[in-house]
């Protein structure tokens, strides 16, 4: 085969260290923009960023020439970076060092999507946690409950 091709949709969830600040409801909107710029400079395609002010979805497709490793500590490093630099309300903000990347189907990519637009609504009903556990559970991913949600 004389070209490589690549179509890997992921969803990403990664979530603020538990002594961080919130991210300001102000400035969702920037925080998940600058993700997106990241994604897409990191030679993925972004698609959507959303989120609550304690935790990010990312929906893109991976860029054939990065791991998801790579792609996550460049998105938490520079973001990380960036929203310090927005306010003094940031001087201690930081994400947690794990994250779930999780596989989707290009047949639920449309529910996917919906279900990352609509964070905001979800959370007045769901935690994170609960949220983050139902994921685990729906792709049978095994983890130890006292280390989950731990910095």
């Amino acid at each position: 085969m004389s070209q490589s091709l690549c179509k890997i949709y992921l969803h990403i969830i990664f979530h603020i260290k538990t002594s961080s600040p919130c991210i300001l409801d102000d400035d969702l909107d920037r925080v998940h923009a600058y993700i997106g710029h990241l994604v897409n400079d990191a030679n993925c395609l972004n698609i959507w960023v959303d989120g609550t002010g304690d935790h990010v979805h990312v929906l893109c497709l991976l860029g054939r020439e990065i791991s998801i490793a790579n792609l996550l500590e460049t998105l938490k490093r520079n973001s990380s970076r960036w929203i310090k630099s927005l306010s003094p309300h940031y001087s201690m903000f930081a994400w947690q060092g794990g994250y779930a990347a999780l596989s989707v189907s290009q047949s639920v990519v449309d529910k996917t999507l919906a279900y990352i637009k609509n964070q905001k609504a979800h959370h007045k009903k769901t935690t994170f946690q609960e949220e983050y556990k139902q994921f685990l559970k729906l792709y049978n991913i095994e983890y130890d409950e006292k280390y989950v949600f731990s910095d």
